[in-house]
């Protein structure tokens, strides 16, 4: 009998949300660990933790990058905070003085389709991951009017980008899923400061992965962005309906955690369900 797999995205979906969730249904740890370690790139590791969202227990999975690597995705003031382009600069010029330069990792389809590739995982989990970031190369193309040639990836090229879903593909795969349905997406309201600036929620990535594959989304009175493009293009890539069964069965559930603070839970519930 083949398995169903049902995300339910009522507070939005990233990659770690993602990866936790289906870590909660029972994907290989080892698997996991063993395609990570064996990854061509350097200054990450990984932690797999329990945390409480709303009183509720859920998986967390967190990229946790050496000091010269830039990350802003979690930290909730340069996000949504009143940051200027003049704070930044005073921010990273701090940061240099204390010794430590920020890489920000510019790296091409091509070149991330190679990182993949050299990576020990399963076929099948290899164009998982690939597919996703195909996804994500045909949005940034699509938004910036380059050629996804010409595309060069900045934060979905960065460490923690490739970590994410990379993760997710193994885990999909170690789990033998089949069938994905996904029936909407829940996004918030507002702006979010990213390389590009700031920008409007949902970012024109996301507005351009759900409009290219029909993606219903549902806006939530919330401040702040639920659905990342990493989330999105997850989606996108796995989807394969988008109606639950008039009745079936919950086999298992799997709860995974986000790392960024909103009105909202923060969790995306995945389970495993079996139609009647």
């Amino acid at each position: 009998m083949s398995k169903t797999l049902y995300l339910e995205c009522t507070f939005g979906i990233s990659g770690d949300m993602f990866v936790g969730s289906l870590l909660d249904l029972g994907a290989d740890e080892k698997k996991l660990e063993q395609a990570l370690a064996s990854l061509p790139v350097k200054g990450f590791h990984t932690c797999i933790s329990r945390v409480k969202k709303s009183g509720l227990d859920a998986c967390d999975f967190a990229v946790l990058l050496d000091e010269q690597h830039e990350n802003h995705d979690h930290d909730m003031e340069y996000l949504h905070g009143a940051y200027t382009k003049e704070h930044r600069n005073e921010t990273k010029e701090q940061t240099q003085e204390a010794g430590h330069a920020y890489k920000h990792e510019h790296r091409n389809l091509k070149q991330i389709c190679e990182i993949i590739e050299a990576a020990d995982m399963s076929e099948h989990a290899k164009q998982i991951a690939e597919r996703i970031f195909t996804v994500l190369a045909e949005a940034e193309a699509k938004v910036h009017g380059e050629s996804m040639e010409q595309v060069h990836f900045h934060e979905v090229g960065a460490v923690d980008s490739i970590v994410d879903i990379v993760a997710a593909a193994v885990c999909l795969d170690s789990l033998q899923i089949e069938e994905v349905i996904v029936p909407m997406l829940s996004e918030g309201q507002g702006t979010v400061c990213c390389q590009h600036g700031i920008l409007p929620i949902p970012v024109p990535a996301v507005t351009q992965i759900i409009r290219t594959y029909g993606i219903a989304i549902h806006r939530l009175q919330v401040q702040g962005e639920l659905v990342t493009p990493t989330g999105a293009a997850i989606v996108a890539a796995i989807r394969t309906g988008e109606e639950l069964p008039e009745a079936y069965r919950i086999l298992q559930i799997g709860m995974g955690a986000g790392k960024r603070e909103y009105e909202t839970p923060g969790i995306l519930r995945a389970m495993l369900i079996e139609g009647n």
